[in-house]
């Protein structure tokens, strides 16, 4: 069969079938973005769902917003925060007739932790909950499809309010203890504030449920939240794993970005900024946190960030958490940005420019390709290259011992977890982390080989988890425990020393259901078919000494080869994953291997708005790199868009043509790679009927791809391309 006749048979499929296909995309409700401003063609990046941020504020009339999106084509949905947001009219009386400025969030020193002007980080009262329901009532009546209620936080260093000490009263039945005064009052007062932002969400989505089925069918409910590692590191307060357990809690946005990632932490002994790192580690913290519950979990990442930097800085950093959050190929669902308006209209400086200057072309183009082969990106069975089966323990308790600290004892930029993690990530081995209250279910452990723990970050929060960890170990496990166990917070009231339970330390009864000794010294142990080695050193000692991960990389080495017969521990600097025809590499400095790596074939180089058909890509140490491998193309007799900086639809196909509607924000450039059967005799550009100028239009005999570019438009530019 010729070439000409297999395309015109393909083309007759695909004229049937693009209605279909086009209904099935919009369907999975794939990338989503969120906007307080009324709908504008300066923003408009086409993904499946827009979220309406706030039901008042700066965007205007909340109906006519959800309406504006509606008529564009988006699927509506609702976000607003829980713990915060524009709600002046309860604190400010207008709603109840009663000011509630008294119910923000309380420091020692008496002062109110703002958000912003009359918004204070609140304690979610039973009123305060009957104002929210009246919100979350408004959206489900404008039709809104799903609810995110974002940011359940309470702030470490908060806890002395009348409102919280009033809560503390009803919760324990005794009365308020100052939390700067123990280690005892300071895991009282986090339980507390996790339970309250648990009850509040419990609450509210209990009410979005009965309202909306008594409309029609059940809104969806979401909570969009930073990583536990995240809210640990910055001394917040979150119910974040326990959420899972919500009836009506359909999943979570993974709010991952610039922001949290580039907070600087200890490695080597030095402590600085290293963004694609915490971003990996962040983002497998929000994946284990969800996989084993079957909940569905969004990836956000930000082009630029909510504090000021150059555009720059921007770029570099969005690439980092980009490449990040792609090297997860069980997630296939992301927010593509918060806050359009604010990258597209906003200003910032540009190194070696006076002045702030509005987002440059160039990364414009580049962060439309990116955004938009998000729409086309597939879940894979690939995995990231390296050595598997190697996961941390966490837990939510890990945010109850952040702040204050008591006895003398710290742990500096949350370095008792990064001090399990960062040795093995940058030793390129893909270091995952598993929930400690996710152990019960059955798929929480799978695939792990060598899990590593300890308490000097976290405690156990029921007796329940060791039970779990004994017959894993049993069944074969290696566990690698790790600590000197004598933080203050070992010795809190809690079910290891209560209720006929003498043990001095949590580890003290995983050690008895385990058999093995606990004499305070290091060692190595068989427990059924599995083993368990016990390190006598705090795991920040890790990372806060310079070289001081030796013996602890020794151990897992041993653990991992010898005990876990998993195989060689391969040690390197880079990650790379292939996700159908995308390859996502990163580059790790600070190791041993200073070589940069080196990709060979055929590809299109994603991170270059110019689109470039390249045969080698070199990734210098400390950067990423994202191409799309045109080997790996499927249906190479088809006419397709490989990558665009704008949402193609309507595609119709014929034996001799390829046509199609290419739509993004005005006054932005598109560049698209298309793949065709041969160099086009002609290509018609049309904008409302009218022609449409050509900036770009190079034909690569070697790919058989059409480079094409001209200005984009929201309401679409019409393609026609023939050969």
């Amino acid at each position: 069969m010729s070439k000409h006749i297999k395309f015109y048979v393909f083309g007759l499929l695909c004229c049937f079938c693009t209605a279909n296909v086009l209904a099935q995309e919009i369907s999975k409700q794939k990338t989503s973005f969120q906007e307080s401003s009324a709908y504008s063609n300066s923003f408009d990046i086409r993904t499946d769902i827009a979220m309406v941020y706030g039901i008042s504020g700066r965007g205007g009339n909340f109906e006519e917003r959800v309406k504006g999106y509606r008529e564009k084509g988006y699927e509506v949905q609702f976000m607003t925060g829980i713990a915060w947001g524009e709600y002046q009219d309860y604190f400010l009386g207008k709603w109840d007739g009663k000011n509630h400025l008294d119910e923000g969030q309380v420091t020692v020193k008496g002062d109110t932790i703002w958000h912003g002007k009359n918004i204070p980080y609140i304690v979610p009262s039973d009123n305060y909950l009957s104002y929210m329901k009246s919100q979350v009532k408004r959206a489900i009546d404008a039709g809104v499809t799903a609810i995110y209620l974002e940011e359940p936080e309470f702030w470490a260093r908060a806890g002395y309010s009348d409102a919280f000490k009033a809560e503390w009263q009803k919760y324990y039945g005794f009365a308020w203890m100052p939390q700067d005064k123990s280690a005892e009052a300071t895991y009282l007062s986090s339980k507390l504030k996790y339970q309250l932002y648990f009850n509040a969400l419990k609450q509210v989505f209990a009410y979005i449920k009965t309202y909306s089925e008594s409309k029609g069918p059940r809104v969806k409910c979401y909570v969009p939240t930073h990583s536990l590692i995240n809210y640990s590191l910055w001394e917040i307060v979150s119910p974040e794993a326990s959420l899972a357990n919500l009836e009506g809690m359909d999943g979570y946005i993974a709010q991952v970005w610039t922001g949290t990632a580039r907070e600087p932490i200890f490695y080597n002994g030095l402590k600085k900024e290293r963004v694609f790192e915490n971003a990996f580690l962040e983002y497998g913290s929000m994946v284990s946190m969800t996989a084993a519950t079957g909940r569905r979990v969004y990836f956000l990442t930000d082009p630029i960030e909510d504090r000021a930097h150059s555009w720059d800085d921007y770029k570099v950093n969005y690439q980092a958490t980009f490449a990040a959050e792609l090297l997860y190929p069980s997630v296939d669902t992301y927010e593509v940005m918060p806050w359009p308006n604010r990258i597209y209209n906003g200003k910032f400086t540009v190194e070696g420019m006076d002045g702030k200057q509005p987002i440059s072309p160039a990364y414009a183009t580049q962060m439309q390709v990116m955004v938009n082969s998000l729409n086309q990106m597939p879940k894979s069975n690939n995995k990231v290259n390296g050595s598997h089966g190697i996961s941390v323990l966490l837990s939510n308790s890990m945010m109850f011992q952040r702040f204050p600290t008591h006895n003398g004892y710290d742990d500096p930029s949350l370095s008792n977890f990064y001090g399990m993690a960062l040795p093995l990530l940058k030793q390129g081995i893909p270091v995952e982390t598993v929930h400690m209250e996710n152990l019960a279910n059955a798929n929480a452990l799978k695939g792990v080989k060598v899990l590593i723990m300890s308490y000097a970050n976290m405690k156990p929060l029921s007796a329940s988890y060791h039970k779990e960890l004994t017959k894993w170990v049993k069944n074969g496990g290696v566990l690698v425990y790790l600590g000197r166990d004598k933080d203050p917070f070992q010795t809190v009231k809690e079910w290891w020393n209560t209720n006929g339970n003498t043990f001095k330390t949590p580890s003290q009864h995983l050690f008895k259901l385990l058999g093995i000794a606990d004499d305070g010294k290091a060692g190595k142990y068989s427990v059924g078919a599995g083993k368990v080695y016990v390190l006598r050193k705090d795991p920040k000692e890790n990372v806060l000494e310079e070289s001081g991960d030796a013996l602890f990389l020794k151990t897992i080495k041993t653990a991992y080869q010898q005990e876990a017969k998993a195989g060689d521990l391969v040690i390197k600097n880079n990650f790379v994953l292939h996700r159908g025809p995308y390859i996502i590499a990163a580059v790790m400095d600070e190791g041993k291997d200073s070589k940069p790596l080196n990709l060979k074939g055929s590809f299109i180089d994603l991170f270059n708005p110019e689109l470039p058909v390249i045969n080698e890509k070199v990734i210098p140490l400390g950067s990423q790199g994202y191409l799309y491998d045109l080997s790996k193309t499927e249906d190479k007799q088809k006419p397709q868009t490989l990558a665009t900086a704008a949402r193609v639809t309507n595609e119709t196909i014929t034996n001799a043509s390829y046509a199609f509607i290419a739509k993004s924000p005005e006054n932005t450039n598109n560049i698209m790679r298309i793949l065709l059967p041969g160099k086009p005799t002609a290509i018609h550009l049309t904008l409302d009927g009218k022609p449409l100028k050509i900036d770009k239009n190079t034909w690569d005999e070697k790919s058989s791809t059409l480079l094409l570019g001209f200005e984009n438009f929201s309401r679409g530019v019409s393609v026609n391309i023939t050969w």
